[in-house]
């Protein structure tokens, strides 16, 4: 989503962007957008997650395309095997190439049961990215992480938030009776990928408090992933939406109320800066996007990342005290209205002019 944005604009500011992605069987091979164009190469689905596709590698296919028509800039935004042979295609040209670093895949590892590859993966991450002129994080806190891990050429390249997309005004009544909610209701929505770096256990179990303490909350979750229909057992008393796009997924959020944030593996987190646009009462935990945009107590409630039991309780507050839940709500909206994608994109732009600048011997080294 991010980057299919920073692509759009980049294209509305007259920069002549082709996106390399896998191909997909839902999505046409041409182009889907007027911005920028589009190249379809061979990928494969996850196991357990068929929406998404892991690119192969495609140095010489690459490599062809860019001696035809050479680029200014080869930006990778996934260290996955199409990734990492764009780097290497592009180095080989002599191409200024630079990276995205924004999954934590190193962390997601002991999400997975297999922990004892996390340091593999770091070290992994770390060469690809050192391979590159420029690293792109998207915020302050990973990129001093990432910079005591080793990682070089390190820049923030923040999120921004599309507030006409998401705002409140976009709340429909509807819906939320759709959902079984009257006017006064509160409706509790969570979105994202139904995956286990994304610590539903902690969700749920402060859902099943915050229905405890107002029964007349209703629970809606909006994604797909390969949880969900062991979620779907275990919790009949929430609605499973499922996916939705980014336009109408605008609505959801702003139909609802609250947004419960209980994910530790965020690079920034999108969705709570969109929740916020959209007028929600947020609760999470103090880090990533949280920390840059919540005042606690004022913008909405934040909680130690270590104290997942602060988390429940400050759910319950949400659910069961209207007067802070509607205060929270309206003070959400400012907090992040200043936060638009024009400045984050026109930062970038600067950003990838001074990385294709560089002369070679600017370079990080091969070595990892």
């Amino acid at each position: 989503m991010t980057f299919g944005v920073i692509a759009r604009e980049l294209g509305r500011r007259g920069h002549d962007v082709t996106v390399y992605r896998p191909w997909r069987a839902d999505l046409p091979a041409g182009d889907l957008h007027p911005e920028y164009r589009q190249v379809a190469l061979p990928g494969l689905p996850l196991p357990g997650y068929p929406l998404l596709r892991l690119g192969l590698p495609a140095s010489r296919a690459l490599k062809r395309r860019w001696r035809a028509e050479r680029p200014d800039l080869v930006h990778v935004a996934t260290e996955g095997p199409l990734g990492v042979s764009a780097v290497r295609a592009a180095r080989s040209l002599g191409l200024p190439v630079t990276s995205s670093f924004h999954t934590n895949f190193h962390a997601y590892a002991r999400h997975y049961r297999i922990g004892l590859l996390a340091r593999l993966a770091l070290a992994w991450l770390r060469h690809v990215h050192n391979l590159t002129r420029m690293t792109f994080v998207p915020t302050r806190e990973l990129a001093a992480e990432l910079k005591g891990l080793g990682f070089r050429g390190i820049t923030v390249l923040s999120r921004g938030v599309d507030t006409r997309q998401f705002g409140p005004a976009r709340r429909c009544q509807s819906l939320r009776s759709a959902w079984g909610a009257g006017p006064d209701d509160p409706v509790v929505i969570h979105v994202g990928r139904m995956a286990a770096e994304k610590n539903y256990p902690l969700l749920m179990r402060a859902f099943g408090a915050m229905r405890a303490a107002n029964p007349a909350c209703r629970f809606v979750l909006a994604g797909e992933g390969p949880l969900k229909a062991a979620l779907m057992k275990a919790h009949p008393w929430c609605i499973f939406a499922g996916f939705f796009s980014r336009d109408e997924i605008g609505r959801y959020y702003a139909s609802a109320d609250a947004y419960i944030h209980a994910s530790l593996t965020e690079t920034f987190g999108n969705v709570l800066t969109e929740a916020m646009a959209s007028g929600l009462a947020v609760a999470g935990f103090d880090y990533a996007a949280a920390r840059i945009f919540i005042r606690n107590g004022e913008s909405g409630l934040v909680v130690p990342t270590d104290r997942p039991d602060e988390l429940v309780g400050a759910a319950v507050r949400l659910a069961a005290d209207p007067l802070l839940r509607n205060r929270l709500r309206a003070a959400a909206r400012v907090a992040v209205e200043a936060q638009s994608w024009e400045i984050v994109i026109e930062r970038f732009e600067s950003d990838l002019a001074a990385a294709a600048a560089m002369t070679p011997a600017a370079e990080a080294p091969a070595a990892a």
